[in-house]
């Protein structure tokens, strides 16, 4: 029997820049059906932190594109995952699959949507690289808030013992069952160098870290994420935990729209737009793609 292929991309998201942002693997599985135990073995060979499966739904009752997706960390699927959701939205806009500005997804977090949008940042909507016009744009993910509660079972002094002693503001915890750190400056979450056995032996599922941005710098807040019970050390850029920092900061800062900043050794920039009425967080980025190939199966 002839062997089909499974066409993949890696994609670095949340950045315009080679090897910034959050690398993730978007496979596209047409007409191809294949078990959770592959799509799990297939996560972790890429050992990226997310790897994600699209398939086209067709008859879907919507005027817009709809697919399944589903995202896989190195050992395990998850509910909801941003950088991978941008990364395979950016392969369907670039890739002529789609003819609408409009994706939705069919996710284990209900359908979700992604949006291709004007860069009006750019004066130059449009940039020139190798003789050809490019569009340049940013893609808008709407995702649902993850609410952020008082923690009041985990004393300061034990979370300052797992993140290495540091002074800490606030601690909260996601409804995503991850600890929500807020350090009295980003300059503590950027030198902050986390002992990751201390963070795998934690409640919950991972550690957000979170400090206001320094003035000056264009950016309201920055942040850092470790799950290293999910096999990610440290997420180079976290959609889904900006779906808690937006409702965090929205209540310390008093507004709705926030430049953010990912901290993380690679780094990453996010746009996010706090929708309280609806309950829903809008994540701008960009993605650029880096790898492009085929999975025997």
């Amino acid at each position: 029997m002839a062997k089909k292929l499974v066409k993949y991309s890696v994609v670095d998201a949340f950045t315009d820049t080679a090897f910034k942002g959050n690398p993730a693997a978007v496979c596209w599985l047409e007409d191809i059906e294949k078990d959770d135990k592959w799509l799990q073995l297939v996560a972790t060979e890429f050992n990226l932190s997310q790897t994600c499966y699209v398939t086209p739904i067709v008859d879907h009752g919507s005027e817009n594109p709809r697919f399944q997706l589903r995202w896989f960390t190195p050992v395990t699927e998850v509910k909801l995952c941003g950088h991978a959701t941008l990364a395979a939205s950016h392969c369907l806009f670039q890739s002529g699959l789609v003819n609408s500005n409009t994706i939705e997804f069919s996710t284990l977090s209900g359908i979700l949507t992604a949006q291709r949008v004007p860069d009006s940042r750019n004066k130059n909507s449009s940039c020139i690289e190798n003789g050809e016009a490019h569009n340049s744009f940013y893609i808008e993910l709407n995702f649902p808030v993850v609410p952020v509660s008082d923690f009041n079972d985990l004393k300061f002094s034990a979370v300052s013992e797992i993140l290495n002693g540091v002074s800490i503001v606030d601690v909260k915890k996601t409804a995503s069952d991850d600890i929500f750190v807020v350090l009295p400056s980003s300059k503590e979450v950027v030198e902050f160098e986390p002992q990751i056995d201390k963070i795998r032996k934690s409640p919950g599922r991972g550690i957000v870290i979170t400090g206001l941005a320094p003035n000056g710098s264009g950016f309201d807040f920055y942040s850092r994420f470790f799950c290293p019970k999910y096999g990610i050390d440290e997420d180079p850029v976290c959609g889904s935990a900006h779906c808690a920092l937006a409702a965090y900061w929205h209540e310390k800062l008093g507004k709705c729209d926030f430049i953010a900043y990912q901290a993380s050794p690679r780094s990453g920039t996010l746009h996010l737009h706090l929708d309280k009425k609806n309950q829903r967080v809008l994540l701008q980025g960009k993605a650029t793609t880096i790898m492009e190939g085929s999975l025997l199966v």
